[in-house]
């Protein structure tokens, strides 16, 4: 075995542009001298090299290895249990560098501190430097928080860790963060201060130059020619189904760059298409962008330009810029690809406009007819072939009803509504970078000004379908409940299920605006997810139903009796629960059949139990156990730590519901009909006893039932003949349920 001594360290290297704070300044607090080399390029992983060559790589490892090593008392907590407990705020750390997930930290970090002076124990720890890391290394984002009462608790903390360790963590700030040669401090007298560099590395791996007007933070994305205060950006869904996990990418990448250039979010309803259309749809489309936190200036509809766009078509028709096709629509979707002009093509403006009136009055002969406009239909780009510009459609609209027989396509309105509307920047998915040019066109033959483009990959989920007409036919086949069904990817179908909305801005803003089609697992969302539900949700006991198994106690209390503990045992502020102890009580037939007699056995929140006897019928199920208290035992000695419940009449009936994927497959292959992956069983629901303190559950509270992982309240507590539902929540392990 090769032993090192924390003075062994030879040299440390890592990128001047991103320089590790946290483990600078807990070798400075320690009193380790380092010789520190910054010539690694960016995005390098911070290394120590010892004298004997061997090395350690990576911010956090090498932050334990001085907490380990260091002089500072219990600067990686005083036992095991605080040990763990550092780790756990490790992990958590990077949440406060994920751009919008930022506050989110700080809410709940400033919740935890409420009754607190450090982030583990009664002393400084590293946990407190990889915070305090985080929140210096946003700049002036911080500073500005620090100096409102938005977050009490954290700033105390903030201020207590400067005015006390103040020294060795302003000389950290002053030498690094100057070294970086980033933007200008800020106005408070404080030296802690960390701002943001004039150069990140993007999502997509180039180097971008400085945001005109401000300064960033490494994890940001970037927006080509944004100017802040200047930037106006577009949601603009088509009300033809709810949000979806896919929308919603677009959605919260509008908001971030909202938000990171104090501009504006429009939300705009792409409403030209009155068959499938509703007031349902925009309704509850109003109630998603809502559940996602955007916060618009606005909410337009596309019909509101319709008189402007009926003018601007019959101008360019009159400008020989678009004219009207009768062509049959097969026959012209395959002149289109074979590069064949329409017979209509050169009809004169006078023919052309007298057919735009039989359009407008929706008569036999303006039904066989359409708008095109005249780009190139020799163009290798196809799209620019003459696009349908408008279609004759006697459909009521759902906002204007029978007002209209023609209607615009998306192609045509949008390049004309977002000119109109002062959008600086339309992003679009990456998968429609062939209609760019079209887009671009169109504006130019308006004599619009132009509006900027910027793409981003669609979101694409494992056996997850994401087009509205396959999820209509679930919702109209009833292979689900409603739009909101826990299975479903809709935005109400997995918050419903209990996902929390910041695990999915981390997961999108993690992605960045990558233009890189991916095909994404649902494990690293619900892995996201855990690590904000795990810290602060309670903790209750349930058995299941079936042939649960009653084991006697027989030097247990003869009176049943009450304790009080917490609900989560690391995180207070969830309250406490009752819980009953009794002379007989359930396990889980699962539990029971695997106990042998004269096992040692622990029994959580009360102590250890041997059991002695084991009942069976002929069958050799398991129907009884018999055993007697060890509650001087220890639990690190027992292999088997069993959940349990007391035999009384107050326990709650509950109902535990799983799921699993709608379809079998990974990824359709082009042309492969969804009917024929189907998934057959895709729901199932548990009998199960719960601890009476599930009697306070409210619809949509997050819980974890100990030993079976987290769930979330869809039905609460009414009556006794009425089960709480509880829906089960993946945990990212693997395993959708």
């Amino acid at each position: 075995m090769v032993l090192v001594n924390i003075m062994d360290i030879k040299t440390f290297f890592f990128a001047a542009a991103t320089p590790p704070l946290s483990v600078i300044a807990a070798a400075k607090l320690a009193g380790v001298s380092l010789h520190v080399d910054t010539s690694l390029p960016p995005d390098s992983v911070p290394t120590f090299l010892f004298s004997n060559g061997l090395k350690l790589s990576g911010a956090y490892v090498l932050l334990r290895y001085i907490g380990r090593f260091a002089s500072v008392p219990d600067f990686y907590g005083q036992n095991a249990i605080e040990a763990g407990q550092i780790d756990e705020w490790l992990e958590y750390a990077p949440v406060l560098s994920s751009g919008p997930a930022f506050e989110n930290g700080c809410k709940y970090i400033n919740e935890y501190l409420e009754k607190r002076t450090f982030i583990v124990g009664h002393s400084l720890s590293i946990a407190d430097l990889a915070i305090w890391s985080g929140l210096a290394g946003t700049g002036k984002r911080w500073e500005s928080l620090r100096k409102s009462k938005k977050y009490p608790n954290l700033v105390r903390w903030f201020n207590s860790l400067v005015a006390e360790y103040g020294t060795a963590l302003n000389e950290v700030i002053t030498t690094y963060i100057g070294r970086k040669g980033l933007g200008e401090p800020s106005d408070t007298k404080s030296k802690e201060q960390a701002v943001v560099p004039d150069q990140v590395k993007k999502v997509n791996g180039d180097v971008s130059e400085k945001v005109k007007g401000g300064s960033k933070h490494s994890a940001e994305i970037d927006l080509p020619d944004a100017v802040v205060g200047k930037v106006c950006v577009r949601f603009a869904p088509e009300p033809s189904g709810y949000l979806h996990i896919g929308h919603s990418k677009a959605a919260l990448l509008n908001k971030y760059f909202a938000e990171r250039y104090q501009g504006q979010v429009i939300v705009r309803f792409d409403d030209t298409n009155p068959a499938k259309e509703s007031n349902e749809f925009v309704d509850n489309l109003l109630k998603d962008i809502d559940t996602l936190g955007i916060k618009y200036e606005k909410i337009t509809y596309t019909s509101d330009y319709f008189p402007e766009l009926m003018e601007m078509a019959e101008s360019l028709i009159r400008q020989g810029k678009a004219y009207v096709d009768d062509t049959p629509r097969e026959q012209m979707q395959k002149e289109r690809m074979d590069g064949i002009d329409s017979k209509c093509r050169n009809n004169s403006v006078d023919e052309n406009l007298k057919l735009w009136k039989e359009m407008i009055a929706g008569s036999e002969r303006g039904l066989q007819c359409c708008i095109r406009g005249k780009l190139d239909m020799q163009n290798p780009n196809k799209s620019l072939r003459d696009p349908v510009y408008y279609r004759c459609n006697p459909m009521p609209h759902h906002r204007i009803g029978f007002k209209y027989k023609v209607y615009p396509t998306y192609d045509f309105a949008c390049p004309y509504v977002d000119a109109i509307e002062g959008i600086t920047h339309a992003l679009r998915a990456s998968e429609y970078h062939d209609r760019n040019p079209q887009y671009h066109w169109i504006q130019e033959d308006m004599g619009l000004r132009k509006v900027l483009i910027y793409e981003f990959s669609r979101l694409n989920m494992v056996y997850t379908l994401l087009s509205k007409r396959k999820l209509l036919w679930f919702v109209q086949n009833g292979k689900v409940d409603g739009w909101d069904d826990p299975r479903f990817p809709t935005v109400q179908g997995i918050v419903r299920r209990g996902l929390k909305v910041e695990a999915l801005i981390q997961f999108i803003v993690e992605q960045g605006a990558s233009k890189n089609l991916n095909l994404m697992e649902w494990d690293k969302l619900w892995t996201i997810n855990k690590k904000i539900i795990d810290p602060v949700c309670p903790r209750h006991t349930a058995v299941i139903a079936e042939r649960r198994v009653l084991l006697t106690l027989t030097d247990g209390p003869e009176e049943p009796f009450v304790r009080i503990i917490s609900r989560h045992k690391k995180y207070e502020a969830v309250g406490d629960k009752a819980t009953t102890y009794t002379k007989r009580i359930w396990i889980d037939y699962a539990d029971a059949e695997t106990i042998a007699a004269g096992e040692e056995v622990t029994l959580m929140d009360w102590g250890n139990a041997i059991v002695e006897k084991i009942e069976k019928d002929q069958d050799g199920n398991v129907t009884g156990l018999s055993g007697v208290l060890h509650l001087e035992g220890s639990v690190k000695t027992t292999k088997l730590k069993l959940t349990w419940l007391p035999e009384i009449d107050e326990l709650v009936s509950l109902t535990l519901v799983e799921f699993d994927y709608l379809i079998t497959k990974k990824k359709l292959e082009e042309g492969e009909d969804f009917i024929d992956v189907l998934n057959p069983c895709t729901k199932k629901e548990t009998l199960a006893y719960g601890d009476s303190n599930m009697r306070n559950l409210q619809r949509g509270d997050v819980l974890q039932l100990e030993r079976k992982g987290y769930f979330k309240c869809d039905a609460p507590f009414l009556r006794p003949s009425k089960p709480i539902v509880l829906l089960s929540i993946p945990d990212g392990r693997g395993k959708q349920a």
